[in-house]
């Protein structure tokens, strides 16, 4: 039986990190705390199981391992959706994702090899009552026991048989992946070796930096870089600011790319204002993103594309103040990081990147017609459809992602991102982080 998520701090700890792992990390990181997992099948807001999350995703290197381990196909979470129907219906929307076909064919297996055991276990505990004989007859009960057995051999080594080739089919493209990524990491670090060489020669720096390994030291070298770019321009709070960057990186692996690659780039820059809840003071005037004036006293954060600037207003940043000013920092500094590492006057893909340019057009189509639907969403994705501009609406609804998960929380604002706007939430982790760890600097 599945348990609702328990108190103990150790299992929620390891149980949050997993959903976590689910959504932004590779599976051979997490295989650890999924040895530590007592239930396999323990339950998430809306019901779901960690088999629910990943199916959703299309991550089939985590239903695989989710489903070697146990979990249960038959669960159904609040809308009544078990495993086998939510993979049928990610097929049904993205019927160009290979992974997600991958997906429907492992569950598919796991659900048939499960309904096979259980019909034979019912059959023959029906035998097993409705023949009870006052003689015992060994030869008689033996014999249909022993047919049913060899049938269910016969029919569980068809079922491995094709497990295995669906295993071989993933092992043969995680293997070009993995020649691709190799590629990949030799490109750049042959690019890092030009560049070191070019600095000598200038008579820049004779080393760089290298990226260390302990978290702790990452995470305290990418908060002081940050602090290094931002100036307080009005009061004083150096570790109010501090907590900001602190926050953003301990909240979530999405909010946490953000400062990983902006903290290497030397042309951004943060400017705050300790003592107004608004820029005002520091941009009186301003131009939005899709040509929009205002008032800089309407804004609390802003980022200006032509500057290479965010600015803040973060007045009695403290409780839940701080959380507050802390997702519309994600905001304004998303939108900035689109802008440096894409190149593209802040859309979330490269230029000429027809196919991802594609799958964008499709995310705003999905939320324009939810919202006529007249389903709820989030704020910030409906401030993103209003935009008057398509750079805007791009810009806008890619940098929401962080901002709702900013002012959720990592949990609640995944599970909202995943039930109401799943595509947007796949793009965003696909594409946008992808691209930002790749080009991160530390």
């Amino acid at each position: 039986m599945a348990r609702n998520i328990s108190a103990s701090g150790t299992e929620q700890f390891v149980e949050e990190r997993l959903l976590n792992g689910l959504f932004t990390g590779p599976l051979l990181q997490h295989k650890e705390l999924l040895n530590m997992l007592e239930d396999v099948d323990v339950r998430y807001p809306r019901q779901r199981t960690l088999l629910h999350v990943g199916v959703g995703l299309g991550k089939a290197d985590w239903v695989q391992e989710l489903l070697a381990r146990g979990a249960d196909t038959d669960i159904t979470d609040d809308s009544q959706q078990n495993a086998l129907s939510l993979a049928e219906e990610m097929v049904r929307q993205f019927p160009e994702d290979v992974e997600r076909s991958k997906v429907l064919n492992l569950v598919t297996l796991a659900h048939r090899r499960d309904q096979v055991i259980m019909r034979r276990l019912e059959a023959s505990s029906s035998r097993s009552t409705d023949h009870v004989t006052l003689v015992a007859s060994p030869e008689c009960d033996i014999a249909p026991l022993k047919s049913s057995v060899d049938s269910l051999r016969r029919e569980m080594k068809s079922l491995v048989n094709q497990w295995s080739s669906s295993l071989e089919e993933l092992k043969d493209q995680v293997c070009r992946r993995d020649a691709l990524l190799r590629c990949l990491e030799e490109s750049v670090t042959s690019t890092a070796e030009d560049l070191t060489a070019v600095k000598i020669a200038l008579g820049g720096e004779a080393s760089l930096s290298q990226p260390t390994s302990d978290p702790v030291v990452a995470r305290q070298e990418c908060v002081h870089a940050m602090m290094r770019k931002t100036r307080i321009v009005y009061g004083s709070g150096v570790d109010e600011m501090r907590r900001l960057y602190e926050r953003l990186y301990d909240e979530d692996e999405f909010t946490a790319c953000i400062n990983k690659y902006l903290c290497g780039d030397d042309r951004m820059k943060v400017m705050v204002d300790l003592e107004s809840v608004d820029i005002g003071r520091m941009k009186e005037k301003l131009v939005d993103l899709d040509g929009t004036q205002w008032n800089g006293s309407d804004w609390i954060s802003f980022c200006d594309f032509e500057s290479e600037t965010v600015y803040l207003g973060a007045k009695d940043c403290s409780g839940d103040r701080e959380e507050f000013v802390c997702s519309r920092l994600a905001w304004a500094l998303s939108q900035l990081s689109l802008k440096l590492v894409f190149d593209n006057e802040g859309r979330p893909y490269s230029k000429g990147d027809v196919e991802r340019e594609r799958e964008w057009m499709r995310a705003i189509e999905e939320l324009e017609e939810r919202r006529k639907r007249g389903e709820g969403l989030e704020w910030w994705i409906v401030y993103a459809l209003n935009g008057k501009t398509l750079n805007a609406k791009l810009c806008w609804l890619a940098a929401a992602v962080p901002e709702i998960i900013a002012d959720d929380g990592s949990l609640r604002g995944r599970a909202y991102l995943q039930d109401d706007a799943p595509l947007l939430l796949s793009l965003y982790s696909n594409n946008v982080i992808v691209k930002l760890l790749a080009s991160a600097k530390r």
